[in-house]
């Protein structure tokens, strides 16, 4: 078995937690990890550039929080890879393994004791772009800093869903419903399903609500031109992907790809969903 450890070098202090990730697994799986991460070459570890810890592992380990693993679920989802997530972060819907419990979540996974949970990914393109990006929690077009609200208008297959003058929108997966889109309105959706919610920003309107939509259709959005502030940032994941004006089109689909989520415990989404969010 090889294993892809990946960590998050601030929240991983002296990359202690990497350690003894490594030290448990010991000899009985091949340890990938990223070359800017050296630890002790007594351990036996293989350091490769990051872009090619994805070619030599059967299994990912992701130390840090959600944000970590939203950053390597793209590429651990394009290679088929199961992820388990060790929590260092303040939420850790993603990160099931709290440091604790780590000796005996490496023991289940190399012995084969556990399950997956497939999560969709959706790809964005921005007026064609190729290939796109991934994300796994949502897209968001969002104002300026300091700016006016925008106009933003939202089809699926060419038909208008609802026009949203608004500091933004938000276009979550069923995994990203309870990250931005559940803090501005948004509906709490069982991350096994498969569909879109688009959930406005500070709307200024008071009938609007979020929109379920169906997996199987594209969505596309679009600024209004009739708005004095008629540009937006566009994000994937939190991180910025462009900048975009009313001649630019968003186009999102669901990916082909998927992301396999290690579960070791009995605990239930719902059960995880009450700990974390009360």
């Amino acid at each position: 078995m090889k294993i892809a450890i990946i960590t998050n070098t601030i929240k991983d202090t002296g990359l202690a937690a990497a350690l003894r990730t490594a030290e448990i697994i010991g000899d009985r799986a091949k340890i990938f990890m990223s070359s800017d991460c050296e630890l002790s070459k007594d351990l036996g570890i293989n350091y490769v550039p990051y872009d090619k810890l994805w070619e030599n592992a059967d299994i990912a380990f992701i130390i840090g929080g959600d944000g970590t693993m939203l950053q390597a679920a793209p590429h651990c989802a394009r290679h088929k890879i199961p992820t388990l997530g060790i929590n260092f972060g303040k939420v850790g819907f993603l990160t099931e393994v709290e440091p604790d419990d780590l000796a005996n979540a490496i023991d289940c996974v190399l012995k084969k004791q556990y399950i997956t949970e497939k999560r969709m990914l959706i790809n964005m393109k921005i007026n064609g772009d190729e290939p796109g990006t991934h994300a796994l929690n949502d897209i968001v077009v969002s104002k300026t800093d300091g700016e006016k609200l925008i106009g933003v208008e939202l089809y699926t297959n060419n038909e208008l869903v609802n026009h949203y003058a608004a500091d933004g929108l938000i276009i979550a997966t069923p995994t990203g419903s309870t990250g931005y889109s559940i803090s501005a309105g948004g509906p709490v959706v069982d991350p096994r399903m498969a569909l879109y919610v688009a959930t406005p920003i500070c709307a200024h309107m008071l009938s609007v609500r979020s929109a379920v939509l169906p997996a199987d259709k594209d969505i596309v959005i679009k600024l209004c031109a009739d708005y004095p502030q008629n540009s937006a940032i566009v994000t994937a994941d939190g991180e910025q992907k462009a900048v975009i004006t009313e001649n630019d089109e968003i186009r999102i689909t669901r990916s082909k790809h998927e992301f396999e989520l290690i579960r070791i415990g009995t605990s239930s989404f719902y059960n995880t969903l009450i700990s974390k969010l009360s």
